[in-house]
């Protein structure tokens, strides 16, 4: 959609100002949306406004004899919110001095003398000459959500990420590279350092938004549309996602519950090549996406930027508890929370973490990276995923590992392409000892497995693919874990006296039920989870059987 640009007119005396409105609507109301101000502070709070929706003004005219402020301080003021836009000054004869100055302080492009009658030869010509000009030197701008950060801002890079996962049209507007910007931050926060500022079409905005404000002004599903459930899916990734679908396919009403995007660490993935049934790969986004469609489409409601934070059991029903205190009931609930990157333990990572040190593979920065030497530390298929991702933007991708192969970590095709691709370097049995950068990455420092030498690397960013750890911390104490944190399930629960631990109920649990009845896990949550992409769709299929079985017990 393309944003028609206002011509907006200040005058505090209602004759002139309704004279001056009734001529522009006349001649220019098709190609432009006319706007009146009766006051200075009327007219810069309306362009403070129309900047903040990112709405061009192609022109201001302004008077300049007001009581509060003269039309030169008005147009200095608003010009620096639209520093692109036309100005004109409606003068008296005494005046002309005064609009000659401005010319000279405010790039003033035209004065106008009053009464201009009749318009078709003292206004229109003049505008019209403005107005093409204006119009050559101006782009059609992007009606959607803007986020305005700063690339060295970890917060600006968080809401980059989830929209960008959600499938979320925004623009980008780096507040470093103009002072336009950083003016407009300044003037809707009072602080340009408070990041990012989300501004939505209607002109309102976040400052620093939480994950589920952002979620729930762009429009998510944020909120449960009922109070009880048969089945609630805790996760969003290849196992629930799954698992809303065949459930919701069957008639159960089922609500999926995700903190961050659907997808869950596979929606990061740049391209899933051995997927079955796609031959050219899909990426992880492509299949989140489809899947989610697939399971709207057959009822199961999908709640994007909540959190679970406990689980509790008040038989017959399971209880799951939000970060917003809100609580779904159901009878019963499957688990499906996966895994993430550990978190790099060296010198100078979390001080620069969102500032050049990324968990995943973070393809919002693939612009930011392009023609620049990058690294990626990790050596299974996510991180080879990610640098043959990166390959096609950074001048040098140098992947750093502990093993001494990629093998047999990594799949056999996957290691073959970054053997081929010529400007991808894999430097075997190093760990990153530090990193090296003031308020951004500069360069990481790797030391030798086997003998402790270090050497620098430049690096723009550093993308960490190391070890995993669970989602389970909502369920410490409630389910059964093993040492690592993974959910313990079915036949594996630690047994007392020939019988699962604190297991009341004569069956034996279900395949993939907890030490809870009623509540399952499935996927890379799972302990003993065969941790592909494929396989974790497998689970959480094959868990909704025994959910099944499950029910029909209640």
């Amino acid at each position: 959609m393309i944003i028609k640009p206002v011509i907006l007119t200040v005058d505090d005396d209602p004759a002139v100002l309704g004279a001056i409105d009734r001529d522009l609507r006349h001649q220019y109301r098709h190609e432009y949306r006319v706007m009146k101000a009766a006051s200075p502070a009327e007219g810069l709070e309306t362009a403070k406004q129309l900047a903040a929706r990112d709405t061009p003004i192609a022109m201001f005219i302004v008077d300049q004899r007001m009581p509060e402020m003269s039309g030169i301080d008005v147009l200095r003021e608003a010009i620096k919110l639209h520093p692109k836009s036309r100005r004109v000054l409606l003068t008296a004869y005494a005046d002309t001095e005064v609009a000659i100055a401005g010319i000279n302080e405010i790039g003033l492009d035209h004065y106008l003398m009053k009464p201009w009658d009749p318009p078709e030869m003292r206004l229109y010509p003049v505008l019209d000459d403005l107005l093409g000009e204006w119009r050559a030197r101006t782009l059609p701008k992007f009606n959607g959500i803007r986020v305005y950060g700063s690339q060295w801002s970890p917060q600006s890079f968080a809401a980059k990420e989830f929209l960008s996962r959600n499938r979320v049209p925004y623009e980008w507007v780096d507040v470093d590279q103009d002072e336009k910007d950083r003016a407009l931050v300044q003037s809707l926060t009072g602080d340009v350092t408070k990041l990012p500022v989300v501004v939505f079409p209607d002109g309102s905005h976040l400052v620093a938004p939480t994950t589920s404000a952002l979620a729930t002004k762009a429009g998510m599903q944020t909120h449960a549309k009922g109070t009880f459930y048969d089945v609630i899916v805790v996760g969003g990734g290849p196992a629930g996602l799954a698992n809303a679908v065949y459930a919701a396919s069957e008639g159960l009403r089922t609500v999926l519950v995700e903190s961050n995007a659907a997808g869950g660490q596979a929606g990061t993935s740049s391209m899933i090549e051995n997927y079955l049934g796609f031959p050219a790969g899909v990426t992880g986004a492509d299949l989140a996406q489809r899947a989610t469609m697939q399971a709207r489409k057959f009822g199961a409601e999908l709640l994007t930027g909540q959190e679970v934070v406990g689980l509790r059991r008040e038989d017959p029903y399971r209880i799951v508890v939000l970060g917003d205190g809100t609580e779904l009931s159901a009878y019963s609930v499957v688990i499906t929370t996966g895994m993430s990157a550990r978190t790099l333990e060296a010198p100078g990572v979390e001080a620069l973490n969102g500032r050049g040190v990324y968990y995943g593979a973070a393809m919002t920065e693939s612009g930011r990276v392009r023609d620049r030497e990058i690294t990626i530390v990790g050596g299974a298929n996510s991180a080879g995923q990610g640098a043959l991702f990166f390959s096609r933007y950074a001048s040098r991708v140098t992947m750093l590992i502990r093993a001494n192969d990629l093998l047999p970590m990594m799949s056999h095709y996957l290691a073959d392409r970054i053997r081929a691709t010529p400007n991808i370097d894999v430097v075997c049995s190093v760990e990153v000892a530090c990193v090296n950068g003031n308020g951004a990455l500069t360069s990481v420092v790797v030391k030798s497995v086997a003998t402790g030498a270090e050497r620098v690397i430049p690096s723009v960013a550093m993308f960490v693919f190391i070890g995993v750890k669970p989602h389970t911390d909502a369920f410490a104490g409630v389910l059964e874990r093993d040492e690592a944190g993974f959910i313990i399930t079915g036949a594996d629960l630690p047994k007392e006296h020939g019988r699962p631990r604190g297991w009341t109920l004569e069956r034996d649990p279900f395949m993939f039920e907890t030490s809870i009845p009623g509540v399952f896990a499935a996927g890379d949550v799972r302990a003993g989870a065969n941790r592909r992409v494929a396989a974790a769709v497998g689970e959480g299929s094959a868990a909704i059987y025994s959910v099944h079985r499950y029910l029909r017990t209640v």
